[in-house]
């Protein structure tokens, strides 16, 4: 069994779950975890909080719509998933952080192929969180049997650029035009992937 991952059996097919304890560098504990139906109303605080924070997310905080109780269903459909996953991070019980992953699609010729979204509360950041949440979800991506893990980065976001490629992401393409921005105009998306070690595709 490798770090964090565990699997519960359910009927035919297995749950993923996620739980790992980390010293930080400041010496504070975070902890990582699945996150559940119950933490609906505070995922929604931290996806408009970590969208209001940097003009380098994909979407604004606004965008988000889901009511808590959809949030709460997304969420439960990802705990009762067994190739989704959603994990947060959490110091002294306080929620600063989610990452996770999700299929591309279910098609034969897409199955493969697993989608990556990050997001920490600014005042968090460079405590080695990012990495975590990011070396939890390869892992996920990799128990779940996918080859391949697919993101989307802003061209200017240097800071996350730097963090996926320390992860094996590599560039594989780019549209300058790629994204809006009401502030800046266009900003050019970066396609990155990383090949995982789950897959059985030849």
């Amino acid at each position: 069994m490798r770090r964090g991952i565990r699997w519960k059996r359910c009927w035919d097919y297995k749950l993923m779950k996620y739980y790992k304890s980390l010293k930080l560098k400041d010496g504070r504990t975070c902890i990582l975890r699945n996150c559940t139906a119950e933490d609906g109303a505070v995922v929604i605080e931290v996806f408009k909080l970590t969208h209001e924070q940097t003009d380098l997310m994909l979407t604004y905080p606004e965008e988000m719509t889901f009511t808590v109780e959809q949030e709460a269903k997304f969420l439960q459909d990802k705990t009762d998933s067994s190739d989704e996953i959603e994990i947060l991070a959490e110091i002294n019980g306080k929620v600063i952080g989610t990452a996770g992953i999700g299929r591309v699609g279910s098609q034969e010729k897409l199955k493969h192929r697993a989608e990556f979204g990050i997001g920490i509360d600014k005042e968090y950041w460079g405590l080695g969180i990012g990495h975590a949440l990011t070396e939890a979800c390869i892992e996920c991506a990799e128990t779940a049997g996918y080859a391949q893990l697919e993101l989307g980065v802003t061209a200017e976001n240097e800071r996350a650029l730097s963090l996926y490629k320390s992860e094996g992401f590599i560039e594989f393409g780019r549209n300058p035009k790629g994204l809006w921005s009401r502030k800046s105009g266009w900003q050019e998306l970066v396609l990155m992937r990383r090949e995982l070690f789950g897959g059985d595709q030849e």
